[in-house]
């Protein structure tokens, strides 16, 4: 038998932290002095508790210790092996919002070293065309998620002689810009929740010029003589800019429609969406300058698993029959990308295989 001090020292958790696990029900000592309460260890227990302590640094819940510990060593391998990928889609979610709220963070830190515009008013004419096409890029990407308020809308940044729209749901961005002209200030943001970014463009004509205006937190637009106007919720948009800062990855130029043909009657593998939910996965590969839908079995070890349904939503955003696809490791974001515009693209997480 071993002393508590000796099981201690030779796993690495404290006294105090057996004493713990003794009253949560997940590491009983072998044998408890009836008279003294002191607690003895089985030369097995030492094994148990040094697991124990990798577990808690890998941050497994005690719930989750129990069954581990109940399945050592091996007596409920497949129990464990599911408790353990559990947690580590826990973690790598966690890991995501994370991501968001550092970046959030950040904005605000830019914000108050860069301050943006504190005019009264302003006002800014852009090419109705040209609007409404950066909105049709954009929009698919806006959230939707009630408790994400900060991502319900398009972002409207205007920099300069550049309109600049971007949308996220944490899972994909999309970007696009308009020419504007009548803007000399400062930096100007503003969210433009998307119920009114969806008025905005229904006023859109091809032949016209819109008139964006910004007062404080209130925005209109209008396009010959129609007009519709809106209050803009004060919330931090992630710093889309930083985000889109990704090194380059291997190229291919698509045909759209046939590519859509085969997205759609190609092969999928059922998956777990970001949000927990089941999706169809196409397993996408770049050799050379193509691009394919690869089947699950397929050795290609640098395929991308992405969300089928958000890939063709990104695909018909984009409104061309060309586009360049960007793959680059399968944990990294894939670019669809205008061949011959760099500032309008979209990006889409891919999903972790759990293979």
């Amino acid at each position: 038998m071993r002393s508590i001090g000796e099981t201690a020292r030779d796993s690495g958790l404290g006294v105090s932290a057996l004493r713990f696990y003794d009253r949560a029900g997940v590491l009983v000592p072998a044998r408890v002095d009836p008279v003294t309460g002191y607690r003895w260890y089985g030369p097995e227990q030492v094994d148990e508790a040094r697991l124990l302590a990798r577990l808690r640094r890998a941050g497994l819940p005690l719930a989750d210790i129990r069954l581990v510990l109940a399945g050592w060593p091996g007596r409920d391998a497949g129990l464990v092996q599911q408790l353990f990928q559990a947690h580590l889609r826990r973690l790598e979610r966690g890991l995501a919002e994370a991501r968001t709220e550092l970046s959030t963070v950040h904005s605000l830190f830019d914000r108050q070293e860069n301050p943006m515009s504190t005019l009264p008013t302003t006002q800014v004419s852009v090419p109705a065309a040209a609007l409404a096409a950066a909105l049709d890029s954009v929009r698919f990407a806006a959230g939707t998620d009630p408790e994400l308020p900060a991502l319900g809308g398009v972002l409207f940044d205007l920099d300069g002689a550049t309109l600049h729209l971007a949308a996220t749901d944490r899972y994909r961005l999309a970007v696009a810009q308009a020419p504007a002209e009548g803007h000399d200030g400062p930096r100007t943001q503003v969210l433009v929740p998307s119920p009114l970014a969806d008025a905005m463009r229904a006023l859109l004509a091809d032949d016209t010029t819109a008139v964006l205006t910004v007062d404080g937190d209130r925005v209109a637009l209008e396009a010959g003589d129609r007009q519709t106007a809106g209050v803009c919720p004060d919330r931090d948009f992630p710093d889309y800019r930083r985000l889109t800062q990704l090194p380059e990855g291997r190229r291919a130029l698509i045909d759209v429609p046939a590519f859509r043909t085969a997205l759609e009657n190609g092969p999928v593998v059922t998956g777990e969406a970001h949000d927990g939910s089941p999706c169809a996965l196409s397993l996408l590969t770049v050799t050379g300058a193509d691009a394919a839908v690869c089947e699950d079995g397929e050795a290609a070890p640098d395929r991308v698993a992405v969300n089928r349904a958000y890939l063709l939503e990104a695909l018909t955003a984009a409104a061309t029959n060309r586009l360049l696809l960007e793959l680059g490791t399968p944990t990294a974001p894939l670019a669809v990308r205008h061949p011959e515009n760099e500032t309008t693209f979209s990006l889409l997480m891919p999903v972790r295989l759990d293979a």
